[in-house]
Order: C-alpha cells, then structure tokens, then sequence
C-alpha cells in the first residue's frame, strides 16, 4: 500500500491508523533515510495505542519503552548495530514475547531478525514535507486508510 504525507502530522495520522490493526508480537521495520519520518510514524503508532509519553528516537539508548497504551510499545533503532546477533544480544527474544509492539528504525541492519514484520519504507521527495510511505506485509489489513 502507498500514500502520500505532507506533513509530520500526516505521517503521524498513518502511524495512528496503522496501530489500530497492530497486534501483540508484531514487529513494524523501517526503512528511510536519515529525517525521512521515522520516529514521526513511530510518534503516531503510540499515539493511536493509547500511550501518552513523548516519544523520542533511541539512537543512543538502543531501545525505548513505552507502557500504558492498549499494549507496550518497544522503539528501536539499530543504527549501531550492524547484525542479527547484536540484536538478539540485547534481548530481542524477550521483547517479542512481551506482547507488544516492536518498532525497528534501521532494520535493514538486522534483516535476519525481521522475518514477517511489516515493512515502511518513507521516502522523501522534492517539497520540504512531501514523503511516500510505501505499508508492506502479510498482517496488514487491506483497509487500512487515514
């Protein structure tokens, strides 16, 4: 599925939809470049699972958690990392059987880890806000719209 944002409150929006048909378990991986909109998505996931907390990107924490919505929310970024072995180092296993949802930012750096996530791709075009954000993966529902 593709759309168009031209905005952080667009992208936002889509990541709010898009929490509303996530399931405990589900691993979400981005892919983007630096800016593209990633935590901006991300921002919005916890928005529409009921988490109140600011959310901010984990670069140099590895990992952020957020409770208090439908379900935890588990923010990574594997910028650092540079295979699926350094992830499941920190404990992906145990993540993933927490129940909720885990948000990879940079998940092409541990693609092995990543088997049936939904994948966002964000990519930034020629307008200062104007991003495609391409929604692939067999757990989505096709209905999904903003």
């Amino acid at each position: 599925m593709e759309f168009w944002s031209h905005s952080p409150e667009e992208t936002e929006a889509l990541g709010a939809a898009l929490a509303r048909v996530l399931e405990p378990g589900q691993v979400v991986a981005f892919r983007g470049d630096l800016g593209a909109g990633k935590t901006a998505f991300t921002r919005g996931i916890a928005r529409g699972l009921g988490i109140k907390d600011p959310v901010t990107s984990p670069t140099y924490t590895i990992v952020n958690e957020y409770l208090g919505g439908r379900m935890p929310l588990f923010h990574f970024d594997m910028y650092r990392l540079h295979s699926a072995e350094d992830l499941f180092d920190i404990g992906w296993d145990d993540y993933l059987e927490r129940g909720g949802v885990c948000v990879v930012e940079w998940s092409e750096n541990v693609t092995d880890a990543m088997e049936n996530a939904i994948f966002i791709t964000i990519e930034k075009f020629s307008r200062e806000e104007e991003r495609k954000i391409t929604i692939e993966g067999a757990a989505l529902h096709e209905n999904l719209s903003i």
